[in-house]
Order: C-alpha cells, then structure tokens, then sequence
C-alpha cells in the first residue's frame, strides 16, 4: 500500500502533526511492496501514574514501556474492545475507587487484568474483572461456590480489589509498587526490594510477568487517555452504554432461576449476563463463604441486578461517553 492515511498515522502522532508526518514518512513511489507501512508509536519523555512523573529517558525505561504500547496498539481487537466496555463499566468502578481512597489510574489494572470482559477466566483459576484468585477472594469475604462466585460481581470485587491495593500502598508508599505486588504477590515484591535494595518495583529485576506488568499499566492509561493519538477513532454511539437497573434484593433458596428471571419480565440469559456471579441454575442454601469480619454481604442474601427495559436496547438512548476524550 502506498497511501498512507492520516487515520494510520494518527496511531503514532498526535493529530496536529499528521499531515507533515504524511509527507514525511510517505514510502518512495518508486519502490514496490506487498505490505502496508507499519509505524513504531512515538515514546514520550515521561508518562504520569497516579500523579507521579515517570522518566521514560532511560534506554531500560523507554524499550518496557515501547514494547507494552506496541502491543497494545497492534492489538486493536481487545484495545478496542477495552475502551468500548470501560464506558460500562467505569461508572460504577470509578465511585467506588474515590469512595476508597484508591487513584482512578487503578481502574487501568482491572483493563489489563481481564481486558474488562466480565467473565473472564485464567488457567490458573483467577476469574472475573479483576482476576481475583480463589483463595485470595475467600479471605476478603466473598462468596466462591459453584452457585456463586462473587469475583464476577462488579461492584463487590472493586471493593476487594481497592483493599488489596490500599493494604500494599501502606506497605510500600508508592502506587507502582502495590501494582506489581497485586500481580507478582506482596510477599514476592517485598522480599525483592528488600534484597535489591530497591525503592520502587520500576527499578526490580523481577520474573517477566511482573516486571511487564506496570509498564502494561502505563501502556494502557496512555491509550485510554488519548486513544485518537494511537489511532483509535469510536464514534461515541459505538461506545456500550452502561445500564439502568431494579435492584432486587434474594433470600436463599431459589429453586429456578429461570423462573424467577421469567417473573421479573427478562430472560435466563439477560439475568446471567448482568449478573455473571450467578453460577447455576439455582441459588441453594447452605452457601458457605463471606463470612467474619472480611465479610463483603450477607450469604444469605443478594443483590439481583434486573436490567430496565430501555437498557436493553441501543435505540432511543443518547450516548453518554465517561472520558470525553474517548471521542473527539
């Protein structure tokens, strides 16, 4: 291909400078190629997480977070799908972060973790939009059965999430730090510090996973700050709308949730996929888990989310965008 869009090159540079980037880098007429011009995205002198400059000078600094960018700029099906489900889902996410102390750049975490999809699962066994761990998610309160997992639960694993991460920032007194612990564990970034005689979890030379993991956190704030700059163009009605709901409240047993979602005007499958902590059929009693101090909600009772009729339909709504620079 020999036409380079402004739409290709806006992936690299911000707008202002496409069109002298046009001319610039345009491939000679002459020459003759089977394949499209690929463009590395420009690495700026420093990025921001959670108000703290982060100097990209170094040649270390600069080739993590260019590798983490190019990714995710090249993987244009899950950014944009990513940036697509964050203006669902963010406006429950974002209160809860505020209401917790925990910076809105923490969001970014979830985004990385599970790409926002809310079903998400790991080989592992880590599930839902935060990857919590199974054991991990017990011993902060939530219910993990086959019935039902709240790791699913978006509002309920926030919470647990923002306790990890206000349990690790106390310990270490930088965001980056409780980031990597909340992949690598803090018992792992911990030890590490101590015996690297390291300030931050930047300067660690850690397994490849966590040593990735922060610059995939600043790699994702970048896009979904500006995605124009990195050539992602959604029209605000290409955005998933968030949802309206009838909260109604459970009691232990539900022999059928088929149904109870009949009675409650929607389909088996809208219940599942607004509530995807459901895990059954049926809601039995005896569900053990969620309980002491640590305790999220009461076992014996939940919060059914039941989508409003309107919220079922992209007709008729006006689309609201979270981040106005979603769209310009």
């Amino acid at each position: 291909m020999k036409i380079i869009s402004a739409a290709i090159l806006a992936a690299f540079l911000p707008l202002a400078a496409c069109t002298q980037a046009v001319a610039e880098a345009a491939p000679d007429k002459s020459a003759t190629t089977p394949y499209s011009p690929v463009y590395s995205p420009v690495i700026p002198a420093s990025v921001e997480l959670c108000g703290e400059k982060v100097n990209l000078d170094s040649e270390d600094m600069y080739e993590r977070f260019d590798r983490e960018i190019t990714s995710m700029v090249y993987g244009h099906s899950n950014t944009l799908a990513v940036l697509k489900r964050a203006n669902r889902y963010f406006p429950v996410m974002a209160p809860i972060l505020k209401e917790e102390g925990v910076p809105l750049d923490m969001l970014y975490i979830a985004c990385i973790e599970s790409w926002l999809h809310p079903t998400a699962k790991s080989g592992p066994g880590a599930a839902g939009y935060w990857q919590l761990m199974p054991a991990t998610a017990r011993e902060q309160g939530l219910v993990v059965t086959d019935s039902v997992d709240q790791r699913y639960d978006l509002e309920l694993s926030t919470r647990v999430a923002c306790r990890l991460l206000k349990t690790a920032y106390k310990r270490y007194g930088n965001w980056e730090s409780a980031a990597a612990s909340y992949n690598g564990g803090m018992g792992r970034v911990s030890r590490e510090l101590a015996a690297q005689e390291a300030e931050s979890a930047y300067d660690l030379y850690l397994n490849e996973e966590t040593s990735r993991y922060m610059f995939r956190l600043l790699a994702m704030k970048a896009i979904m700050d500006n995605p124009q700059d990195y050539g992602f163009f959604i029209r605000p009605d290409q955005f998933y709308y968030p949802a309206e709901y009838d909260v109604v409240e459970v009691k232990v047993p539900v022999s059928s949730w088929q149904e109870w979602a009949k009675a409650h005007g929607i389909t088996y499958r809208q219940l599942r996929e607004h509530n995807p902590w459901i895990r059954g059929k049926s809601l039995p009693a005896g569900i053990s888990g969620g309980k002491g101090k640590r305790a999220v909600a009461d076992t014996n009772t939940y919060k059914v989310l039941v989508p409003k009729p309107e919220s079922l339909k992209r007709s008729g709504r006006t689309p609201k965008l979270f981040n106005p620079n979603w769209s310009k």
